[in-house]
């Protein structure tokens, strides 16, 4: 890491799912929360989610595109930008701000027990079989609402706590 930027010598690996992309992810998220720029490339072409889930995350480095394939990263790159998802916190609540979609923008206030719990729990890839079945039936709320991925029995948190604001405070 030097100037605010890092680099990732190896592919994240993303393409197997599992416990593997959830520490990707991770990785990528607290590179956001911070600010830092990140240069990096997936292992894997084909991710085993939806990459629209990680639009506000640092995108991959570009690189060929497979024959005959899409690049889905270009896409990603072309619709990356910083602050269109994030999480605030407070006492006994977290609030996510969601722009990934512009058309459907959402503010989600997070301050049901168990909902909170989960959401905090999965800012560490954490195994659902670890969860109590509370916080399995709130992961998988959080899921639905795209805050949380999950892959191959691993959950985490997606939003970043931004230690930068992403918008005027003008425009709040």
């Amino acid at each position: 890491m030097t100037g605010g930027q890092v680099v990732v010598d190896e592919p994240l690996p993303l393409g197997a799912g599992g416990r593997g992309a959830a520490d990707a992810v991770r990785f990528l998220r607290d590179c956001q929360s911070q600010a830092l720029t990140v240069r990096w490339v997936p292992d894997d072409d084909v991710l085993p989610f939806d990459t629209g889930l990680l639009h506000h995350l640092p995108p991959p480095a570009p690189r060929t595109a497979p024959p005959g394939g899409s690049d889905g990263a270009a896409v990603w790159r072309s619709r990356y930008a910083y602050g269109l998802l994030y999480h605030r916190r407070g006492p006994d609540f977290v609030t996510v701000m969601d722009r990934r979609d512009p058309s459907a923008s959402a503010r989600f206030t997070i301050d049901q027990p168990s909902l909170l719990g989960a959401f905090l729990t999965v800012q560490e890839p954490t195994a659902l079989d670890a969860l109590d079945a509370p916080h399995r039936e709130a992961v998988s709320l959080l899921a639905d609402e795209r805050l949380v991925l999950v892959t191959q029995g691993w959950a985490v948190a997606l939003p970043p706590r931004l230690n930068r604001w992403p918008v005027p405070c003008t425009s709040v």
